[in-house]
C-alpha cells in the first residue's frame, strides 16, 4: 500500500512538471520566441493567451511588445562651422521582427548597445556635416516676427532642427532593420555649447543685445530729438503767425486812430492842438521841473495866457 501511494505521488509530481513545463502564457504586452536547444523553431507568437510547447525540451524567451525607449548619452560633436557643442538626444523603438530580433541581439540590452552605437555615429554624421544654426533653429524661422540685426540670426535656415532629426532617423532606420528592431521616433533633446567657450557665447550674446539696445536709445533719441524740433518750428511758425497778426491788428487800430485825430484836428484845429499840448504838459511836467523857455515857443502859447 505504502508503494503503491509512493508511485502515485511520483506519477502526479512527473505530470504536473511536464504540464507546468508543456503550457505557458502569452500577455498584452509580449511576444515569444521558442527555442529548442538553443535554437528558435516555429514562427513567432504574438497573440495572448495559453499555448503548448514541448516540455523540458523548448524553452519560451519572452520580449516587450511595446514602444521602447532609448535615451543617448550627451556627446561633445563639433559642427561644419567648427563650433563644439554637446548634443543630447532620445529614441523611440520597437521589436518590429522578434524572431530577427533573437538571432541577431538575443536581449534588450544587447538592443540597447547596439542602437546607442547606430544613433550616436548617426547623430556625430549629421551634425558634422550641417552648420549650428540649422541645428538650434528650424526652417521659416526667418519668417517669425523677431526683431534682431545679428548676421547670424537673419541667416536663412536650409534644413532646420527637425530636417536634420529625420535625416538620422532615416539613416539609423535601414541600419537598424536588419536587427529586427524598428526606430519610431529620433529627437534632438538638449544642445549646448561646451563649457570652454559657453561663457564667451554669452558675453558675445549680452554684447549683441546691448548693442540692439544702444541702437533703439539712438533711434529713440533721434525721433525725440526730431519730434521737439518739429515742435520748435511749429511754435516759432504760430508765434511768428500771432506777431504778424498782432502788428497788423496794431497798426490798422494805429491808422483808424490817426485817422480820428485828423478828423477832429480838420474839425477843430485849434481844440485838438490844445489837447494835444495838454497831454504833452501832463507826460513832461510837475512839481519840481523846471522850464527855460522863449517867449515865442508854441509850447509856451498855452502857459502864457495863464492868469
Amino acid at each position: 500500500m505504502k508503494i503503491f501511494s509512493s508511485v502515485a505521488l511520483i506519477i502526479i509530481v512527473a505530470v504536473v512538471m511536464v504540464a507546468s513545463g508543456m503550457f505557458y502564457t502569452v500577455n498584452e504586452t509580449e511576444q515569444v520566441i521558442i527555442t529548442q536547444m538553443g535554437k528558435p523553431v516555429g514562427e513567432p507568437v504574438t497573440q495572448p493567451g495559453l499555448h503548448i510547447k514541448l516540455p523540458f525540451i523548448q524553452q519560451a524567451n519572452y520580449f516587450d511588445k511595446r514602444f521602447l525607449a532609448w535615451d543617448g548619452n550627451p556627446n561633445q560633436i563639433p559642427t561644419k562651422d567648427k563650433r563644439f557643442i554637446w548634443v543630447d538626444t532620445y529614441a523611440r523603438w520597437r521589436i518590429a521582427d522578434p524572431l530577427l530580433f533573437f538571432q541577431r541581439l538575443r536581449d534588450q540590452y544587447q538592443a540597447q548597445s547596439r542602437l546607442s552605437d547606430i544613433l550616436d555615429g548617426g547623430t556625430r554624421n549629421v551634425v558634422a556635416r550641417h552648420l549650428l544654426i540649422e541645428l538650434v533653429r528650424s526652417k521659416g524661422f526667418e519668417k517669425e516676427t523677431m526683431a534682431s540685426d545679428s548676421k547670424e540670426m537673419n541667416t536663412p535656415i536650409k534644413y532646420g532642427r527637425q530636417a536634420l532629426a529625420d535625416e538620422v532617423l532615416v539613416n539609423a532606420s535601414r541600419r537598424a532593420k536588419p536587427l529586427g528592431i524598428e526606430l519610431l521616433d529620433f529627437k534632438f533633446k538638449r544642445i549646448n555649447y561646451v563649457e570652454q567657450v559657453r561663457k564667451e557665447v554669452y558675453a558675445r550674446m549680452i554684447s549683441e543685445r546691448m548693442r540692439i539696445a544702444e541702437q533703439y536709445r539712438s533711434e529713440g533719441a533721434g525721433e525725440a530729438a526730431r519730434i521737439e524740433g518739429e515742435m520748435e518750428r511749429q511754435l516759432k511758425v504760430i508765434s511768428s503767425e500771432a506777431y504778424r497778426k498782432s502788428q497788423d491788428i496794431k497798426g490798422k487800430a494805429d491808422a483808424s486812430a490817426t485817422d480820428i485825430y485828423a478828423a477832429a484836428y480838420g474839425k477843430a484845429p485849434d481844440f485838438y492842438s490844445f489837447l494835444r499840448t495838454l497831454e504833452s504838459y501832463k507826460k513832461t511836467l510837475n512839481k519840481d521841473t523846471t522850464l527855460v523857455l522863449s517867449t515865442d515857443s508854441e509850447f509856451f502859447r498855452y502857459i502864457k495866457g495863464v492868469k
